[in-house]
């Protein structure tokens, strides 16, 4: 296998581990509702993340962040109208009777034990607790409701659940015969954070990039394939795959399946998200990484090194190999190794989004819609498959899919790496915008689409339709993130709106303008066969001779057996690439002309 070939398989496989993942952008959660937990007078606070900052000594220390409860006092979303007040464990631990121990308006913190959580809220508030801290037997956090029948709801401290592995260190804080306190507060996100504006920029910017290289790639393949059927070489070209050497291109049946076997995969994610798993699709996206990284540096580099890019050296397995391709590729490798031992570091997204980036716009470069049916099909599909996995899988397994696969939660890692982020950064939750590469990948192949077109057609920016195609897919990106902040953080699917402005407006603007049998059929302007341009060229060249016939010098008489020999060369040319019966009918043209001469 040479390289060429290998890179194809690396990056087809690529693409259905990057695109078979959850495509939804996300924020984190900060207000939960929940329908299972209905509200009512004296419990009808919304589910919001709590802050504990504590101070040890009077030495600021550790933070740690809860939930708060249903029921209770709203805690305060700004840190400067948050109390500081002294921590203390409390007598019984599990506060299911009243509490043994004096508290002076403190915080007391208790197990989560066996009883209802508003008999703990009461006997705190009993107590002259301050407010409650319940520790989680787990290290997920955990909805404190009330139950239907409950009635004794007079609650008017703050309870907090936190996390098992936040409770170990608060007891350790207390337990070192040290003055521990605790401050209470849940800050409000930001409407709009600027990481937001840079994600937006970074998808655009992609789909451009991609959608130009691939262009340009078209249009140099369609200027080889006339002038090979112009040359007329002495052998037939295959002008089906001329200039589409490691292309890709999608069909209704590949478009549907791809959308299943996506479905499969995000399953096989979702049951097996384990450290190893993710370890393993870290792997893959390295060497994913790798490939587009190498391919987008030599392609940019090949301008102005173009002696070494066209130099080749044979490699086994590998094949013939330029010597630009071997200088590039240990940067690469190396690129990305080193992204994936320091993945964990806080600037490594920057790693991550340019591995991103350049195997998005190479896959891209390689993978080809056809026509608008096949972009019609995959869009399609790739909107039902989001909408279910993110608001129909939780009535199957009671948690969205998608959004579980994409934080991976059941990892207990940030979840798998096929994503572009941002840091949040004026959000106090800190957190990271991020957005799958299915929200880019699968509209950019519609986008790349019609800019070939465009340029295939020779279409202006206005009359075309790639720049329509843009705006709508920007357009759609921005409703995601105004609809991701009004649902208060919950993740979106961002095809839910993207597909509808991209396929929308792309059906609209060839159905008013007449293309749209071309853009569903064949994806491609008519353009005349140069062999037609040919037998008229030659039939002109006839007539011309025949008029030339009352000239009867010695210039005349040479001019006459150059055309003919010129003819008959044509014809050996035309017969060679067409049907015997069309140059038969030359043939006899030409023999009729020759008589008058």
């Amino acid at each position: 296998m040479d390289l060429q070939s290998l890179c194809k398989v690396i990056l087809v496989s690529a693409l259905i581990s990057l695109v078979c993942h959850p495509c939804s952008v996300t924020a984190g959660d900060i207000v939960h509702d929940d329908d299972s937990a209905p509200k009512k007078p004296g419990c009808e606070n919304d589910f919001v993340l709590v802050k504990v900052q504590t101070w040890v000594n009077g030495i600021e220390d550790a933070e740690f962040v809860g939930v708060g409860a249903r029921f209770g006092t709203a805690i305060v979303s700004k840190e400067k109208n948050a109390n500081q007040r002294r921590l203390v464990l409390s007598d019984p631990r599990d506060c299911c009777s009243h509490p043994k121990n004096k508290l002076d308006n403190d915080v007391i913190m208790v197990d989560r034990g066996h009883c209802k959580f508003t008999t703990k809220a009461n006997n705190a508030q009993a107590a002259n607790a301050s407010a409650l801290l319940i520790i989680n037997n787990q290290k997920e956090l955990y909805k404190m409701v009330c139950d239907p029948d409950e009635t004794d709801l007079d609650i008017h401290i703050p309870t907090v659940m936190l996390p098992q592995d936040a409770g170990v260190s608060l007891e350790k804080m207390l337990t070192s015969n040290s003055s521990v306190s605790v401050q209470l507060y849940s800050p409000k996100r930001p409407l709009v954070d600027i990481a937001e504006v840079f994600l937006w920029l970074m998808a655009v910017g992609t789909i451009l990039c991609a959608s130009y290289w691939s262009a340009w790639s078209a249009r140099e393949a369609a200027i080889e394939h006339d002038k090979l059927l112009k040359d007329a070489l002495d052998e037939i070209p295959d002008t089906r795959h001329v200039g589409s050497g490691g292309l890709l291109n999608i069909n209704t049946r590949s478009a549907v399946l791809f959308v299943v076997f996506a479905s499969c995969f995000l399953i096989m994610l979702y049951k097996l998200m384990a450290y190893w798993f993710v370890e393993l699709l870290v792997v893959l996206f390295c060497i994913g990484g790798v490939e587009g990284l190498q391919t987008c540096l030599v392609a940019l580099l090949s301008r102005w090194f173009k002696r070494i890019a066209e130099s080749y050296v044979k490699i086994p397995l590998f094949g013939a190999v330029s010597y630009l391709t071997l200088a590039v590729s240990p940067f690469c490798i190396a690129f990305a190794v080193v992204w994936a031992v320091y993945r964990n570091v806080s600037f490594a997204w920057i790693g991550q989004d340019i591995l991103g980036i350049a195997l998005i716009i190479t896959v891209l470069q390689i993978v080809h819609v056809p026509n608008l049916k096949v972009g019609t099909v995959l869009l399609s599909c790739a909107f039902l498959y989001d909408i279910f996995w993110v608001f129909v899988s939780k009535k199957l397994f009671h948690e969205s899919v998608m959004i579980v696969v994409a934080r991976g939660d059941k990892s207990g890692q940030d979840g798998i790496p096929m994503l572009l982020k941002i840091p949040r950064m004026f959000d106090p939750w800190g957190g990271y915008s991020i957005i799958g590469f299915g929200d880019i990948l699968l509209p950019g192949l519609l986008v790349a689409f019609s800019l070939r077109y465009d340029w295939l057609a020779n279409k202006s920016l206005r009359a075309g339709y790639f720049v329509w195609a843009m705006i709508a897919y920007g357009l759609g990106l921005l409703v995601t993130y105004v609809a991701l902040n009004l649902m208060d953080g919950h993740g979106q699917p961002a095809l839910l709106y993207i597909v509808p402005f991209t396929l929308g407006t792309f059906l609209t603007l060839g159905r008013k303008r007449g293309d749209l049998r071309i853009l569903w059929t064949s994806g491609e302007p008519e353009r005349p066969c140069p062999h037609i341009r040919l037998e008229h060229q030659t039939i002109e060249e006839l007539n011309d001779e025949k008029n030339l016939k009352s000239q009867d010098t010695p210039i005349a008489s040479k001019l006459k057996g150059w055309l003919i020999l010129k003819t008959c060369k044509t014809i050996i040319k035309v017969w060679l690439q067409r049907s015997k019966v069309s140059s038969f009918l030359i043939l006899l043209e030409v023999i009729f002309v020759c008589n008058i001469v």
